[in-house]
């Protein structure tokens, strides 16, 4: 076995109870981990991969050793790293895992060249790290790498601007393009934990508080939803003008954040883009005003403008920074403005992750059997793939569903009949 780094092996049997109570949640996965340990798709595969290690993640890894691959795991981020996961993944399955959480931004970049001193043949990213680290600086490695997938938003993003610049060297398929990838995952899936990390960092109350949520893609949908459910004034900001539409067709008030920064007491960050949170509605926050992300990245909130501002700064409860301002207003951070949901939580539940990783098994299934045909540039998810993920998904929930007749196959493919 190969060398690996996590915080405490002596977790590792607390991480394999976790990791099984997971896979109780992951009936797709399931499912295609046996039909993986018959067939043996990925046999020999190398796999470097590089995302949020928890519950469900282990059980993708799991599912993927089933397949025969050749898999090691690192962190997407410094924060998400859950340690007793880490360690069962070393001790049980024999998983090369190099992730330890609240590690430094040099140990974060030096597991990454860990994983890829593994010299795979396909990447795993969330949020297109390794993909950065493999293309600037292990150029040596590119000839030997197939393809890859993607889990989010803000990784596809980066390689779509990759791609357009003709920097990308092989074929990757965005995962959080499938339906049952980004309208599940980031609706429901980020809705709920974002709540769940923001309730156990603060325990503060959420009903009758104007909570603000910056992006109204499928991400703050979910959240705004919730927050609303949980009896929150919600405010949207945004820079699209349809998604702006939607959000005030939806019945939340619309503005923009330097008005929502007056009256917020909550505010969350989805967007995948920078200073979203800056300088100037620091200056405008009323005392005790609390700023999280659930966005990939910590720069959606511009923290280092904060620290310049800021007299003091203190750990008042774990994840919860206090800054306080020349005029003794108090603005806390929760998380060092990294994923909330994974640093003060676990992520999402499980049920929702089973779709998401069915995306990435399956995926990676395609891309071994038709590399070969693909250019360098991005793919979405095969639709038959989504479908046949959707369809799985309803079958462990005792869902049924119609079929349409030959009758109505014949109308819906022809144009004669008419009112």
């Amino acid at each position: 076995m190969a060398n690996y780094d996590v915080k405490d092996m002596k977790l590792a049997e607390g991480g394999r109870l976790r990791i099984d109570w997971a896979e109780r949640e992951m009936p797709v996965l399931r499912q295609i981990k046996e039909r993986f340990a018959k067939e043996q798709p990925l046999k020999g595969v190398r796999i470097s991969a590089c995302l949020h290690v928890t519950t469900e993640t282990a059980n993708l890894m799991k599912t993927l050793q089933a397949g025969g691959a050749d898999v090691m795991l690192t962190a997407s981020n410094p924060l998400s790293t859950q340690d007793d996961v880490a360690a069962s993944l070393v001790t049980h399955e024999e998983i090369p895992v190099f992730a330890v959480k609240g590690e430094e931004n040099t140990t974060y970049y030096k597991h990454i060249h860990a994983v890829l001193d593994h010299k795979p043949q396909f990447t795993m990213d969330d949020g297109a790290d390794l993909v950065s680290v493999l293309h600037k600086d292990r150029r040596e490695l590119l000839s030997g790498v197939i393809a890859g997938t993607e889990e989010t938003t803000t990784g596809v993003i980066r390689l779509h601007a990759m791609a357009a610049d003709k920097a990308l060297n092989y074929p990757i398929i965005a995962i959080n393009d499938a339906m049952t990838k980004h309208f599940f995952d980031n609706r429901y899936g980020t809705g709920q934990s974002t709540l769940d990390g923001i309730i156990r960092a603060t325990n503060v109350l959420l009903a009758g508080k104007v909570f603000v949520v910056a992006g109204y893609g499928w991400c703050g949908r979910g959240l705004a939803s919730r927050a609303r459910g949980m009896g929150s004034d919600v405010i949207v900001t945004e820079v699209d003008p349809l998604k702006a539409l939607e959000a005030v067709m939806d019945g939340f008030r619309v503005m923009p954040m330097e008005e929502a920064a007056k009256v917020g007491d909550f505010f969350v960050t989805l967007t995948g883009d920078l200073n979203v949170v800056d300088k100037h509605h620091f200056e405008l926050m009323k005392d005790g005003a609390i700023v999280a992300n659930s966005g990939h990245f910590n720069v959606e909130i511009n923290i280092p403008a904060l620290e310049k501002m800021a007299v003091s700064k203190r750990l008042v409860r774990p994840f919860v920074d206090e800054y306080v301002t020349k005029d003794g207003r108090r603005i806390h951070i929760l998380g060092e403005g990294r994923l909330i949901n994974l640093a003060a939580a676990e992520g999402h539940p499980a049920s929702v992750m089973d779709m998401s990783f069915a995306n990435q098994a399956l995926s990676l299934e395609y891309l071994v059997k038709n590399a070969d045909k693909l250019e360098k540039k991005v793919y979405s998810v095969p639709e038959e793939i989504d479908q046949k993920i959707a369809k799985l998904k309803l079958a462990a929930m005792n869902v049924a569903i119609d079929d349409l007749t030959p009758e109505q196959v014949k109308y819906l493919g022809s144009w004669q009949e008419g009112t």
